[in-house]
Formats: structure tokens, sequence, C-alpha cells
């Protein structure tokens, strides 16, 4: 099979296809034929050398998730037959033609919607639906602040939130991601390029009214997340684009009695990844075959165009996802 291949840690150069074997499925398992994939911030780190993969997983080939059809089944698989659409997470290894995993972890591709389209749900979709509802435990009528809210987890985050009936602040650093997603049902959209993003939170909606933060930013945005978050308002930090440390004020997290978690899915153990993936199949996927929610694409671009496709993600001048598909 074919497979892209991270030759050394470094820039897009260091990216081939190369033939590698087939894996097999084993007990519980299933084989994939992957169509397609979608790019995410942890396969640029995992190029650079940054981003440790899971134990068992092959440290050369990146890729978090996939879409394709069953192709083979391991012992005691029944879940699932030959020919079957299913799209799902997985530890590593997805940018490949062919990958295994246990059947329970997959999910089924919603009707009858395109490889292109189903690429991007997997893992900012589920991304999202735990840090929202097993994270922050977002409820109807409050409202969440979303930053970085045009990338791909943040869009599907966007459109979770106002499906659970919650109000929708987001951030971004340009105007037309905040145009685009104003399209998705943005109700309040804060030009963070333009400065202090919490003044203009405080300017757009009263001081300390944020329930709850789903920040894909980390760095520095702390402090401003606990300035504008109301009394017992809940923080979870999903991505660090800027930045892994940053000093911030105790006596507000005491007084405001705030909580701040992290979370991260590659990591997991394959039950917690189980259940996320049934919970997600019962109550979201659904929702795409009656339009409540749509996988938001930027750029499709074929397995042979990877390295194009690391510096456009690199750029961020992306809306949702860029997707990969094998020709």
């Amino acid at each position: 099979m074919k497979a892209i291949i991270i030759t050394r840690p470094g820039g897009p150069e260091v990216l081939e296809i190369q033939d590698r074997p087939k894996p097999e499925p084993g007990v519980g398992q299933i084989r994939v034929r992957v169509r397609a994939s979608a790019l995410n911030r942890a396969d640029l780190m995992q190029r650079e050398g940054n981003y440790p993969v899971p134990p068992g997983v092959p440290a050369d080939i990146s890729g978090m998730e996939y879409v394709g059809e069953v192709d083979a089944l391991g012992p005691a698989a029944t879940l699932w037959k030959a020919g079957d659409r299913v799209m799902g997470i997985i530890g590593g290894a997805g940018h490949a033609e062919f990958l295994c995993v246990h059947e329970r972890e997959a999910m089924p591709v919603p009707g009858s919607m395109s490889w292109d389209e189903a690429a991007a749900i997997p893992e900012a979709f589920l991304t999202a639906h735990d840090a929202l509802f097993n994270r922050l435990e977002l409820r109807s009528g409050e409202t969440l602040l979303i930053h970085a809210v045009g990338s791909g987890v943040g869009t599907a985050a966007l459109q979770i939130a106002r499906v659970a009936g919650a109000r929708v602040i987001g951030t971004a650093r340009s105007a037309d991601k905040l145009e685009r997603a104003k399209k998705l049902g943005l109700d309040v959209a804060i030009d963070a390029s333009r400065g202090d993003w919490a003044a203009q939170v405080e300017a757009a909606i009263g001081k300390e009214r944020v329930h709850a933060v789903m920040d894909l930013v980390g760095g520095n945005y702390l402090d401003g997340n606990m300035r504008v978050l109301a009394v017992r308002g809940r923080i979870v930090v999903v991505g660090l684009t800027a930045g892994a440390t940053t000093p911030f004020n105790m006596g507000t997290l005491l007084r405001k009695r705030l909580t701040i978690v992290g979370t991260v899915l590659r990591a997991r153990s394959l039950e917690e990844k189980i259940s996320l993936a049934r919970d997600f199949a019962e109550r979201g996927v659904p929702l795409f075959e009656t339009g409540k929610l749509r996988p938001v694409v930027d750029r499709v671009l074929s397995f042979s165009e990877v390295r194009a496709a690391h510096e456009l993600m690199a750029s961020n001048k992306t809306f949702g996802k860029v997707v990969l598909r094998w020709d």
C-alpha cells in the first residue's frame, strides 16, 4: 500500500509517498480501505518531531482520522461487513491506503455523504462533542466562547453548541473567517487581531457573562478567559497554538470558583475512544443526515500534494478542514 512517510523531522519537504506492507486486522478489528483523511495540527507537530505517538503506533506515518470502506474483518469482528462505509479517529497512520482499527471505534458515514465531506468529520466533531459535553457540561441557554472559531474543531463546536441551545461568541484573527462563521450560526464575532479581545467581549455582552470557554489557542489567552467568565465558569483547553505556558491570576480563579480542564483524544485508552465513538454515532451522526450539522471543508487535495497541504495549514489561512484523498 502507499503511505505518507515522515522520513526525518523537519519541514514539508521530509514527506514522501512510499510503499509499505498492508496491515492485517487483529481480534475484533476491521481493515479499512482509506478513501480520504483530513489534516490536523498534530500531523504538522509529528512531522517536526514534536508530537510523540502512542505506544504501538508507527511514528513515521501521520494521520489521526479516516473515512473509507471496510476491506477485511479480523477474528471475532461482527459489527461491520465488507463494503460498509465507515469513519473514525485513530492514534496514527491514517495517511495510508489501508489501516486497522477496533470495530467499535468505527462510525457509519452519514447517508450518501461524499468521502471528501465525511473526512472532515471525525477528529473535529468528536473533539468538539467531547469537550463541550463531557468536559464543559455545556447546557442550553448558556453563553459559550470559542477561540479560533474558524478552525476545524472551532467550526464543529460552533455548530454543536448552537444545536444544544447555547449562545456562541467566537474569536478569530481574520474578519473573513468571522463572516463565514456567522453563516454557521455565530452570534457574536470578535476580531482578536484588533487588540484586547476580552474587552471586546465585555463591550458586546457585558462583564462576566460567559459561562464556558473552549480554548483552541492557549498561551496568554488564559487571563482573558478568566476575566470574561461568570462565577463558576468553566474552561476547557483543547489547543496550544499560542504556547503552553503563561502566568495567570490565581486570585481570580479562587474568587470566581472557576474550573479549568484540559483534553486530548490521541492518548486515551481504547475503552475511552470506543465510548466516545459510540456516543457520537448515536447522538451526532444522525444530525448530519438531517442537516443540523455539516462538515466544513476548506480545500481538498490529493495525497500526492501532501507537502502543499502542510504548508496551507501552517499558513493559518484555512477555514474548516484541509482534506486529503487517494486518487
